[in-house]
């Protein structure tokens, strides 16, 4: 049995997926000090309020992280060649 593999040369573009069937972008807060972290979710202010209740019960806890996970796409703008 023999693999085949094909490779395209060219020039690509990486740009946000703005797609109407593109994943959403996503936001959570993760605590620096204990590591306890917000659920993913569409709405910033969401994952924000997260934080000031997570800093109420943990009043030593002053740092955060914020993670965003945005949806990308690439596609070959100009094959090599053309």
């Amino acid at each position: 049995m023999s693999t085949r593999s094909v490779f395209t040369f060219g020039d690509w573009t990486l740009q946000p997926d703005m797609e109407p069937d593109a994943e959403p972008v996503t936001y959570a807060m993760q605590c620096a000090v204990c590591e306890e972290s917000s659920e993913p979710g569409e709405d910033v202010g969401e994952a924000q309020g997260w934080t000031f209740r997570h800093a109420g019960r943990n009043p030593s806890h002053h740092t955060y992280r914020e993670t965003i996970v945005r949806p990308w796409r690439a596609w070959m703008a100009r094959p090599s060649g053309a």
